[in-house]
């Protein structure tokens, strides 16, 4: 199947202004983008006009939940579901963020076992919609530490409980470990800067995913989870938002080698929130304010300096649903301070290196993972959280959402 887009402004991913041009879709990747003289329409199987709109990869959620079950079409009022609904909420919120122009995800864990590699072989089979996935397993907490237990311990603690808790993702079919390295103030005040792993587990954990060829996704706050999550091969960091100075060189000198995704999303809608009476945010919210006010300095820092930063903000709470993940691309604007094409630059092509796809650039041989917008979000990233200015939304050259006429080639 052979695809021309011609008549757009393409925003390619890299922060690049867009500039008008052509797309040739062959199968599933680009086999052509032009900037000077349009591509000819002979041989292909279909035409779409894109009227002028931007052209733009799809959207990279580098901090995904999906068994985090609210989404914008249900939400659910408790955190731990039934293993059948568990996986009911799973498999809309995959099909909820594809159809918001999310076309990969990468995973930062979950709250049932084996469902990420389930969906995952389903998405990629075609049998259900979704985005291109890392999946991942049960968020790792050690058992009896003082931090908040998001997750389980599985097999104990030590080195060789980290080995074995590695072989067990291995054969579930897990691309990605998730560690929970720090605390968490949100859910339990003053535990952000404790510590959960010793470094003789980090150190196991860290060998072990290489040798089985699985990435590492760290909580982290503090300088010492930073460090010992970095020590370890982390391949990315959430949050950090308690590095001073040191913290900060560390992360500078490892740039190269991992990515960092704060997190706003969920901070933001935290302090947004108006829970009824017999719920209490308050840990939460505080926690939220420090955080945004520590990550208010931090980011820009981190940016100025090199560090890959990006979007994905914990979505998936009730008062935080998937389908708003695009809020994160104004959170950098308006809290840290990017121009709309860095926050894009941030979820597109910072996005897919992390997946380790050829995803999130409008690129000749790279996977046909494109967005048509109605409206020019380097101007204004806010109208990506508005679904029905995606006039197209293509997975692997496959029309997800079409635009309202797709003439056939003369």
């Amino acid at each position: 199947m052979r695809t021309l887009i011609r008549d757009v402004s393409i925003f390619d991913g890299t922060g690049s202004d867009p500039r008008p041009g052509s797309v040739l879709v062959d199968g599933e990747r680009i086999s052509r983008v032009s900037y000077e003289a349009p591509i000819s329409a002979e041989g292909v199987d279909s035409v779409i006009d894109g009227r002028g709109r931007i052209l733009m990869p799809g959207l990279v959620d580098a901090h995904t939940h999906l068994t985090w079950a609210s989404s914008v079409e249900k939400i659910y009022h408790q955190f731990i579901l039934p293993p059948e609904e568990l996986k009911v909420a799973a498999w809309r919120n995959a099909r909820v963020l594809l159809d918001h122009g999310f076309t990969s995800i990468y995973s930062a864990g979950a709250l049932g076992d084996m469902i990420e590699p389930e969906l995952a072989d389903a998405i990629a089979a075609g049998t259900t919609p979704g985005p291109r996935m890392v999946p991942s397993t049960l968020e790792r907490s050690p058992e009896g530490e003082d931090g908040v237990e998001t997750g389980d311990v599985f097999n104990g603690r030590g080195p060789e409980a980290m080995r074995a808790f590695v072989e067990y993702c291995r054969k579930e079919g897990v691309r990605s470990i998730k560690l929970v390295v720090s605390g968490e103030d949100a859910l339990k005040p003053g535990s952000a800067m404790d510590v959960l792993y010793t470094a003789e587990e980090m150190q196991a954990a860290g060998e072990a995913a290489r040798e089985a060829g699985l990435w590492i996704a760290a909580h982290a706050y503090s300088n010492e989870a930073i460090g010992l999550a970095l020590d370890a091969g982390a391949r990315i960091i959430y949050h950090g938002s308690f590095a001073d100075e040191a913290g900060i060189e560390r992360m500078v000198a490892e740039k190269d080698r991992f990515f960092y995704a704060p997190g706003p999303g969920v901070s933001v809608a935290a302090l947004e929130a108006s829970p009824p009476p017999h719920v209490d945010m308050s840990h939460m919210k505080a926690s939220a304010q420090v955080r945004m006010e520590r990550e208010a300095r931090l980011v820009p820092e981190l940016k100025a300096r090199g560090v890959r930063i990006l979007t994905g903000g914990d979505y998936g709470f009730p008062f935080n649903p998937h389908g708003r993940n695009a809020r994160d691309l104004e959170h950098f604007v308006r809290h840290f301070g990017f121009t709309p094409a860095e926050a894009l630059r941030s979820a597109t092509q910072f996005g897919g290196e992390l997946m380790g796809l050829e995803v999130g650039q409008v690129r000749e041989g790279w996977l046909a993972d494109l967005l048509l917008v109605d409206g020019d979000p380097t101007q204004d990233v806010a109208i990506l959280q508005d679904p029905s200015r995606l006039a197209m939304i293509m997975k692997g050259g496959v029309l997800h959402k079409a635009p309202a006429e797709i003439p056939a080639a003369s």
